[in-house]
């Protein structure tokens, strides 16, 4: 038996311009940060038999791979060419749809964990340029790039990532005070509301494609934002992040009207009432967490957003990325 866990992620800047469609014309940069919330992924050789089976949020039992209809697990079977005799199991401490990568999370757990099973080695890197390419290539996701890096390799780290797409990787260097602060002063709540990255993302790729300067522009003022974020972290002031958070939302919502709407605008707005500096949805938008940035007393928001159906998730970094936990193979 081997055991993989896999941290999830939220961004800090310049989300957005790690797709393809923006960076192959500018660019991408992109800050983000992996948290202590995890998809674990089982896998066991089957002895009784030679089918393969699979336990998610469905359970499938079949005995060919092109079988199977969890794309993921399908294309990362077909890939290590495992044709059977296998088991897998994944359990997520956040579900899918909620903005924080849980796509990229759970394949680059799957991945790494049947690197494990086929006995190779793979660096940290390549693992998550594999999936990039599973995602993106094989499966034409309208996504980018930050979540499979993210999950990799953990931290607080900046992706640059260049216009043939390389990625360039460096963690933001903080002192653990920064660090600390920015955990204390980070609040998440979940909306209630799942939804489809693709959904959302597919606008932005289209607009791009299309040459779409409103988009662009924004992208550019995002990828800036970002920037200055890092400087801002870097320096230790963290309530200027915070302001900054609230310039991206503002720059973001006029990407899609499918980002915002008029539940998450009023939430918003109520948080920045009762103290909060700043903040976005997660991921794509539309739906998900809420990351808000308040220093100072906590409880009146926390209290007022729990009243408001909102429930918090309570979070720290994670600085080890995909890690094997148990092997037993």
């Amino acid at each position: 038996m081997i055991i993989a866990r896999t941290p999830f992620r939220v961004t800090l800047g310049g989300g957005g311009t790690d797709l393809e469609s923006y960076y192959a014309r500018y660019g991408g940069f992109v800050l983000a940060a992996a948290i202590n919330k995890y998809v674990y992924i089982t896998i066991n050789k089957r002895t009784i038999d030679n089918l393969i089976w699979l336990s998610y949020s469905k359970i499938e039992t079949v005995e060919r791979v092109e079988d199977i209809k969890h794309e993921l697990i399908r294309e990362a079977l077909k890939f290590m060419k495992i044709k059977n005799g296998i088991e897998i199991h994944s359990i997520t401490e956040v579900s899918s749809g909620t903005g924080l990568g849980s796509s990229g999370s759970f394949t680059v757990g799957l991945l790494n964990a049947l690197h494990v099973y086929c006995r190779k080695h793979i660096s940290r890197s390549e693992l998550a340029e594999l999936v990039c390419r599973i995602e993106i290539d094989m499966l034409h996701k309208p996504i980018g790039k930050q979540d499979q890096y993210i999950a990799s390799v953990g931290g607080i780290t900046c992706l640059e990532i260049d216009r043939s797409g390389k990625v360039k990787l460096s963690a933001l260097e903080l002192s653990q005070d920064a660090i600390d602060e920015l955990e204390r002063n980070l609040l998440f709540f979940y909306t209630g509301i799942k939804r489809d990255s693709a959904y959302v993302l597919d606008d932005q790729k289209k607009a791009s494609e299309a040459d779409n300067k409103d988009i662009l522009n924004a992208l550019c003022v995002i990828k800036d934002l970002g920037v200055e974020i890092k400087y801002a972290l870097q320096r230790g002031n963290i309530d200027k992040f915070g302001r900054l958070l609230d310039e991206h939302w503002k720059v973001k919502k006029t990407m899609s009207r499918k980002i915002s709407s008029s539940s998450i605008d009023e939430c918003y707005e109520f948080a920045k009432r009762h103290g909060a500096l700043g903040g976005k949805i997660m991921g794509a938008g539309g739906g998900g967490f809420f990351m808000f940035y308040l220093p100072g007393n906590k409880q009146k928001l926390r209290d007022a957003l729990t009243r408001k159906g909102l429930r918090e998730m309570r979070c720290r970094f994670d600085f080890e990325g995909s890690k094997i936990i148990a092997n037993f193979f």
